[in-house]
């Protein structure tokens, strides 16, 4: 007997596809100094650190820095970070089966989210990885569809970066 589901033992988790490289800067930080020091631009986000134990992370995506700064004229030597992230990020832990994480980006309109476990971020997981690692197109642990819909360095359909 033939499915068109995957089975129990075919579950896909979070910490399966995610990608471990992310940037994780300062919110002090002006834009121009924390784009100098990505070290993952595929990503399109650069997430913001916790200020003390009962803080939560931020987040900037590119399109912030897109609308925020380049769109207003502003000097992102003279922006900080925290001026324009958002805060808190909704995040996802390696656990967590990838059906309720498209379910959760799909509620929030999300297109990516950082990966937590024991208050850190350790990694991101998009829709790409997912889908290319999750179908097995890419190998889980292959940082090469980081930040793309298609692998190919193309935006995301949906315009999210």
């Amino acid at each position: 007997m033939t499915t068109d589901h995957l089975s129990r033992r075919d579950l896909i988790r979070v910490g399966d596809v995610m990608k471990s490289g992310v940037d994780i800067v300062d919110g002090m930080l002006t834009v121009a100094t924390a784009l100098k020091r990505l070290r993952f631009p595929e990503n399109r986000a650069l997430f913001v650190e916790r200020r003390h134990d009962d803080d939560e992370y931020g987040v900037v995506m590119f399109r912030d820095i897109a609308r925020e700064v380049i769109g207003k004229g502003l000097n992102p030597n003279r922006v900080n970070i925290y001026e324009i992230m958002s805060k808190p990020v909704i995040s996802v832990h390696t656990g967590m089966n990838v059906r309720y994480a498209i379910a959760l980006f799909d509620r929030f309109g999300l297109s990516r989210a950082p990966v937590i476990d024991d208050g850190q971020i350790i990694g991101m997981v998009s829709y790409s990885d997912i889908v290319l690692k999750g179908m097995g197109l890419i190998p889980s642990g292959t940082e090469s569809a980081a930040g793309t819909e298609s692998g190919t360095g193309t935006t995301p359909a949906d315009g999210k970066d």
